[in-house]
């Protein structure tokens, strides 16, 4: 089988094509940079996407927290990931890069804070 991709591993956008034998890229071509190869081996292999979402807050002056996993995880885990934030409430004061979640999902990645709140304090 033949999948056809699209590079986003620099501004070239190689249109890549990948022979896909057994579940392994067997064979890439179309890129123009050593990037090209990596990128499809590993989205044929195991894709992975770093999530960004949005935290419900509780009690603060605002709805909602950005949040995003600080690495990415498998693309599989995402619909599990998204039910687990569904869950969640930030009921304090938070800052960027504050962990929400260690070890989300027992991924090794933590959930963390996106975006900087200036909030008085009561």
């Amino acid at each position: 089988m033949t999948r056809k991709l699209t590079c986003i591993e620099c501004p070239k956008g190689c249109s890549l094509s990948v022979k896909v034998k057994d579940g392994v890229a067997a064979a890439v071509s179309g890129q123009m940079c050593p990037k090209g190869k990596l990128y499809a081996s590993r989205e044929v292999e195991n894709p992975l996407r770093t999530l960004t979402s949005g935290v419900l807050a509780q009690g603060l002056p605002f709805a909602m927290v950005p949040v995003k996993t600080d690495r990415p995880i498998p693309k599989g885990a995402l619909l599990e990931a998204m039910d687990k934030i569904k869950k969640l409430k930030i009921t304090k004061r938070v800052h960027i890069g504050d962990v929400v979640v260690r070890d989300f999902l027992g991924l090794g990645v933590n959930l963390v804070v996106t975006r900087e709140f200036f909030v008085k304090d009561q």
